[in-house]
């Protein structure tokens, strides 16, 4: 398995996030506009959350609390687990599985690289099993 580094040079590695003092609501319109489903919340350059659609349907829909005068620090998920450019993808499925989550920011040292999803890396494992199949069958004709 390759390293996650390795798949942002196929993709945007664009790192969206948000401000723990952004209301929830406009935090589910950055989502829409950026067609995420979870989003790293920043302070000062500092990675202290994320913040996903899970977050608001289970703390601001089912609690039946307003997104409009909740704030994004009231509901994210402080404790945030990461991975590094150098972690492989299948490190990162198998901890995405044990821990039921479906995003990973991506830290080198202090510097944050990026966000990964379960999407990206089922992209990867698609597009690998893809080739190999390819490979193959030019092997069985060759």
């Amino acid at each position: 398995m390759r390293p996650i580094l390795e798949l942002f040079k196929k993709r945007d590695a664009a790192t969206y996030n948000l401000s723990p003092g952004d209301s929830v609501f406009a935090a589910l319109q950055r989502l829409a506009d950026h067609n995420v489903g979870a989003m790293m919340v920043m302070d000062n350059g500092k990675l202290v959350g994320v913040f996903s659609e899970r977050d608001y349907t289970r703390k601001i829909a089912l609690a039946g609390r307003s997104s409009k005068d909740t704030l994004v620090a009231d509901i994210m998920t402080a404790h945030v687990l990461t991975v590094s450019p150098k972690s492989s993808t299948h490190d990162c499925m198998a901890l995405m599985s044990e821990k039921n989550i479906r995003h990973l920011p991506v830290v080198d040292g202090d510097k944050v690289i990026g966000m990964i999803s379960i999407r990206d890396l089922m992209n990867d494992i698609i597009a690998d099993h893809e080739n190999t199949i390819s490979q193959l069958e030019s092997y069985i004709k060759s």
